[in-house]
């Protein structure tokens, strides 16, 4: 018999449920399809999609296969091709965000439809525990991290699933088209890449990760953030890797099992709260006054210096510089960026995350957007509005001889140390803005609408 295996956010051989459950049925069509929905926007996730897809070819190719890459609205291809070879069942990772589970309802009753139904499989998820699994004692989700990620250690995670001798299904396909031109240089991607990365960091950073992640001025941190995101490794492989090795124990690898948990825990708020991927979490604080970019000259003003990386805040302008060269962001420079725009140009958490999803590799829905709740304060912190990140201590801290701001920042190469994160000093280079705002009062008009609908 043959059947299906329709890849998305698992774009990968190994350690793959679903793929392992369409080969024990027999010859398995390997298909990719090009959903307009996704890939007609041209951002740099869409250019980090299509090197994945690329690199999943490869990898079939030399396993004696064919990719299939069909375009056009899933509901519509995939029920063609299923046809076209006559499947029963078409196999698939689980979905768990928002538009993804939409889509494969309108697929699944699409299957059905047919004159000999066909079967949506759904095996696996993209996480260690698929998101909707830890609850508490009486079945509720979790609201709060911390209870969430004991409760998620003591569930425990399956081992990685063994790599099948795949028995290809011949079939034409489409070209690949080639990626979007972006403005960021994307690092090696897919699922080799991915593995040579992991074996890198648990080699010469694992155990240092706590001392120094968040450091953005070193080169501290795993950069898996990306292979995560389009399922060129699973994050079963990493726990495992991360079990297995001799520092298990120590405190960077226990820390960066809980980062892991964090991705997990957000996309679980994700699933039980769908409504939050672009509200509010917490509905209390949905009155909250914000300065509109879309309605208001003056914040559409400060929107744009921000995303271009001139508020006049070396950190912040680092930050930002770095997303738009790289694709890809430091995640201390997420918290600073995030809460400056939030707290300091007093702009709703949204537009923020859609210029992220925009930029960011990474950009997965589920972290990204529950990522700038947290920093905005709506999201799932008990008590968080009141925390403002100062950009000029965090900068001294993170940054203490300001190696980072003077990568990304030109106009203050010749600024030395950690008089870079001194607005007296910076302020007078030729060529760097003068500050946006001034940060003390907007730590206090961002407190003052808090109180106001507290």
């Amino acid at each position: 018999m043959t059947s299906i295996m329709w890849f998305r956010r698992d774009l990968r051989l190994h350690d793959h449920p679903a793929l392992l459950t369409a080969h024990g049925e027999g010859d398995v069509v390997p298909l990719v399809v090009l959903d307009p929905a996704l890939v007609e926007h041209r951002t740099t996730r869409v250019a980090g999609y299509l090197a994945c897809v690329a690199a999943l070819a490869e990898s079939i190719a030399e396993r004696g296969g064919r990719l299939v890459v069909r375009s056009g609205p899933p509901e519509e291809v995939v029920p063609a091709v299923a046809r076209e070879v006559g499947a029963t069942r078409v196999h698939v990772t689980a979905e768990s965000e928002p538009y993804g589970r939409r889509r494969d309802e309108t697929v699944r009753a699409a299957l059905t439809a047919l004159p000999e139904t066909v079967e949506l499989v759904a095996t696996g998820t993209p996480y260690a525990i698929g998101p909707g699994v830890i609850t508490k004692a009486d079945g509720d989700p979790y609201k709060v991290f911390t209870p969430f990620s004991r409760a998620w250690r003591d569930h425990g995670a399956p081992g990685p699933a063994p790599l099948p001798d795949v028995r290809w299904h011949e079939l034409d396909s489409e070209d690949l088209p080639a990626p979007p031109e972006i403005e960021a240089s994307l690092p090696p991607l897919g699922e080799q890449a991915a593995h040579e990365r992991w074996a890198d960091f648990c080699e010469e950073g694992l155990e240092r990760y706590a001392l120094d992640r968040d450091r953005p001025d070193l080169a501290a941190t795993s950069h898996m953030s990306a292979h995560l995101k389009y399922g060129a490794i699973h994050p079963r492989t990493l726990l495992a890797d991360i079990a297995a090795h001799p520092a298990a124990a120590s405190e960077g690898a226990q820390t960066y099992v809980t980062e892991l948990c964090w991705r997990e825990f957000y996309a679980d708020v994700l699933w039980h709260r769908p409504d939050s991927e672009w509200r509010d979490l917490r509905r209390a604080l949905s009155d909250m006054a914000y300065d509109d970019p879309e309605q208001d000259e003056d914040a559409a003003r400060r929107f744009a210096a921000w995303c271009e990386g001139r508020t006049g805040y070396p950190i912040v302008d680092a930050g930002m510089r770095q997303l738009r060269a790289l694709g890809w962001m430091h995640n201390r420079l997420r918290m600073i960026t995030a809460s400056f725009l939030t707290k300091d140009l007093h702009i709703w958490w949204p537009h923020g995350a859609r210029h992220f999803l925009d930029h960011l590799v990474d950009g997965d829905m589920a972290s990204n957007n529950h990522g700038w709740q947290w920093a905005a304060g709506t999201g799932t912190d008990a008590a968080p509005y009141f925390r403002v990140f100062n950009p000029l201590t965090q900068g001294a801290k993170f940054d203490p001889q300001g190696d980072y701001v003077r990568r990304w920042v030109p106009e203050l190469a010749g600024v030395g140390g950690a008089q870079v994160h001194d607005l007296a000093v910076v302020s007078g280079v030729e060529g760097y803005p003068h500050p946006l705002v001034d940060h003390a009062e907007e730590r206090r008009e961002a407190l003052r609408r808090y109180e106001a609908v507290r």
